[in-house]
């Protein structure tokens, strides 16, 4: 996952005519953070050692607020997310400042190229970005409390989404490794419930020929495959069936972990359904929820990672370009004498910038002009990736101007203003067939 900083809430500027009382450095750590506090004024710096544990933590705020009763204190630390920052939170006087921990360690590396680290070390290091560096640094403001909540179940969602592919491939390789016959037999969908089970009750081929034929005819017309070409085409390719090894050690093992998968996959659908429904729930209750479902191919599945995505501050994109950039659609241009060269940003949210390329590829199901600027770009000489991603830039754009004005998309509205405008991908979309697909 990205590290980068306010990876999903939002950031504002310091306000310099405020100076905080106090400034902390955090080196977070599992089992204790190692601390630099610096009290405004003061040329002492003052290590501190507090243990992770929620009575710890409270102890060392209250003896900050009866040290400092009045005023900001500025804090900052590495990464927007963590126990330690949920703790933090409800402290409204500490001004938190979440960093990238590429930016602590660059540092550490311009002053330390022996690559030389501890924790303390960088603590201090963080403590002089703080303080000669706050102008640039923005303070973590959070998004509302729904807003936050489905931020963390659609990125939940999607981890468990990346589980069932894993655990799907997996199982694939296992089956083909002893028994490639299986793969067949339970279809092309290794992760659903039949081939699941399938693979739980015949492991072995020697299982599956020893089974009567009405037995797994019975078998598929439980889990709704009743083909009655595709069952027969099924038992006959078992028949016929050949084993790929017949070493015991190498059966037996495989099949226990073919099985073993297998189990383990059955459980995902389950909680993928879970998952949806706790989201399609709170997605509704979502101020901007006509928003993100107004857009075409959104869906239950992708307007909500929209909504995520975007946050509930307006002010943390001040335009579309800020956006661009921090999800990694926008390409990096890179100059070095008289070379100039344009390549994808690597260093973004990989979630959020696959949350807008899939939402771009959705799209082209619903929206003629989307196909249309899609076929556009690839005619510019653009592979199919780059043109989707220049198509994700151009909803951006628009998904950018219907947030800051509160209001859904309208497509017709889109094409109306493409036409007053002389748009060249209006005289295409008026052109093309109204079912083109630009495949």
């Amino acid at each position: 996952m990205n590290t980068s900083p306010a990876n999903t809430e939002t950031t504002t500027a310091p306000n310099p005519t405020t100076s905080p009382v106090a400034f902390v450095a955090i080196d977070w750590a599992d089992q204790k953070h190692d601390m630099v506090l610096l009290p405004a004024g003061s040329q002492t710096k003052e290590p501190i050692t507090v243990e992770h544990t929620p009575e710890a933590l409270s102890d060392w705020v209250a003896q900050l607020y009866r040290r400092f009763p009045e005023g900001k204190i500025a804090v900052i630390r590495e990464q927007s997310r963590g126990a330690l920052l949920y703790a933090l939170l409800p402290h409204e006087r500490l001004e938190l400042y979440p960093i990238n921990p590429k930016t602590s360690a660059k540092f550490r590396e311009a002053f330390y190229s022996s690559g030389a680290k501890d924790d303390p070390l960088d603590a201090d290091l963080m403590l002089d970005i703080l303080l000669h560096h706050r102008d640039r640094l923005k303070a973590w403001q959070p998004d509302d409390a729904i807003t936050r909540q489905l931020q963390l179940l659609v990125e939940a969602r999607r981890r468990f989404v990346a589980d069932q592919v894993r655990l799907t491939n997996r199982l694939r390789s296992t089956l083909k490794s002893y028994f490639p016959q299986a793969v067949d037999l339970a279809g092309e969908n290794l992760s659903s419930p039949m081939a699941c089970a399938l693979v739980q009750k015949w492991p072995t081929l020697e299982a599956a020929q020893k089974t009567r034929p009405h037995l797994l005819r019975k078998f598929y017309y439980g889990h709704q495959c009743r083909s009655e070409d595709l069952i027969q085409q099924r038992l006959q390719l078992l028949a016929r069936a050949k084993p790929l090894t017949t070493d015991a050690p190498v059966v037996t093992a495989q099949s226990l972990l073919a099985q073993c998968i297998a189990r383990e996959l059955a459980t995902l659908p389950a909680i993928l359904a879970e998952f949806d429904h706790r989201i399609a729930r709170l997605f509704a209750q979502h101020a901007d929820y006509a928003i993100w479902d107004s857009f075409p191919g959104a869906g239950p599945a992708l307007a909500p990672r929209l909504a995520a995505a975007w946050g509930s501050q307006r002010d943390r994109f001040p335009d579309n370009q800020a956006m661009s950039c921090y999800s990694g659609i926008a390409p990096v241009k890179a100059a070095s004498g008289k070379s100039v060269w344009i390549h994808m940003r690597w260093a973004c949210p990989k979630f959020v910038r696959q949350t807008f390329y899939e939402m771009a590829q959705a799209s082209l199901a619903f929206c003629a002009w989307a196909q249309c600027y899609l076929q556009q770009q690839i005619e510019r000489g653009k592979g199919r990736h780059a043109a989707i991603r220049a198509l994700a830039f151009k909803w951006q754009r628009i998904m950018w101007r219907c947030w800051q004005n509160h209001t859904p998309y309208d497509d017709a509205e889109y094409v109306a203003s493409l036409k007053r405008n002389g748009s060249a991908l209006y005289a295409r979309l008026s052109a093309a067939p109204a079912q083109a697909k630009c495949e």
